[in-house]
């Protein structure tokens, strides 16, 4: 008698997977195993709901059970479909970058807010990685014009394509430097935007199984996690116009330290804002009395 062969339903294989990736540690078990179906079946999240009795064929079982081995590996989710969503926009990331997160969409968003009426400004991203903020600025401030710096010629790469999909790769400059080395003087930025390494190697450690997948270089920011931040400052008027701003990412705990820094280098108007944790996480600064840094004064931490 012929054994009956089990038959994969997209209901059945959510319900495995979910529990396989609980037993994994996967720390969102039953979205991920969604998503990767998602991207196999090219169904979206409620058409998996609407058809949970859909068999799967034998190449979409083969290509899910592939991605769902990467995932219980603890393989990040945007590495495995080789992409993520920022903003409005979806952009490619490699093991070349680091993976966009929520909260660089505020930074971008209150960059965009800052810089919506100011014509064509020039920015200077210092560690673009996929372009994420970078790419989508200058989608969303269609005068302005930028440039991209990174240590790693990939993830220099990565941005350029990123531009080259959101039709902004005539307004930007890429270049592989350790921060301002390869950078020109003139002219003058009058937005710098970085989110810089900031994890203090201390830390490195303790990091989730997923983001040790993500390159150290783009996380370790020395020993107290600010080593960046200083470097960056250090040299910030040899590349910023003297009525421009600088606007960074910061990890948990280091607002006060990063607003000092950015006082010590002469920007004394300062505001540390909040992400969706309530966790200090961008500082935005300028000179007083310029139009930056009275703009900078009425944002709103959240």
């Amino acid at each position: 008698m012929q054994e009956q062969k089990t038959v994969w339903t997209i209901l059945k294989i959510l319900q495995w997977t979910q529990q396989y990736f609980s037993s994994k540690g996967v720390e969102n078990p039953r979205l991920d195993a969604e998503v990767l179906l998602c991207a196999v079946l090219d169904k979206s999240r409620i058409q998996l709901y609407t058809n949970f009795d859909e068999p799967l064929e034998e190449a979409e079982l083969k290509q899910y059970r592939g991605y769902v081995a990467r995932r219980a590996a603890r393989e990040p989710v945007a590495y495995i479909l080789g992409h993520k969503g920022f903003l409005r926009y979806d952009f490619k990331v490699t093991r070349d970058t680091l993976i966009p997160r929520p909260e660089t969409e505020l930074l971008a968003e209150q960059l965009v807010n800052l810089n919506k009426n100011r014509g064509a400004v020039r920015i200077l991203d210092l560690g673009c990685g996929s372009g994420a903020i970078i790419d989508s600025l200058l989608a969303e401030l269609p005068e302005a014009r930028g440039t991209g710096v990174d240590i790693s010629p990939g993830a220099v790469a990565v941005t350029q394509e990123n531009a080259r999909s959101l039709g902004v790769e005539k307004r930007l400059e890429t270049l592989v430097s350790d921060l301002y080395d390869k950078v020109p003087q003139e002219p003058k930025f009058q937005v710098l935007v970085s989110n810089p390494p900031y994890i203090p190697e201390g830390d490195l450690a303790g990091l989730q199984a997923e983001v040790h997948r993500e390159p150290r270089r783009a996380l370790d920011g020395g020993r107290d996690g600010l080593d960046f931040y200083r470097r960056i400052l250090k040299g910030l008027w040899d590349y910023l116009d003297p009525e421009g701003m600088a606007a960074f990412e910061i990890g948990q705990g280091q607002g006060e330290a990063v607003a000092r820094l950015c006082r010590e280098a002469g920007l004394d108007c300062v505001k540390v804002r909040k992400d969706y944790g309530d966790i200090d996480r961008m500082v935005f600064a300028a000179k007083g009395g310029t139009g930056y840094g009275n703009a900078i004064l009425e944002i709103k931490e959240r």
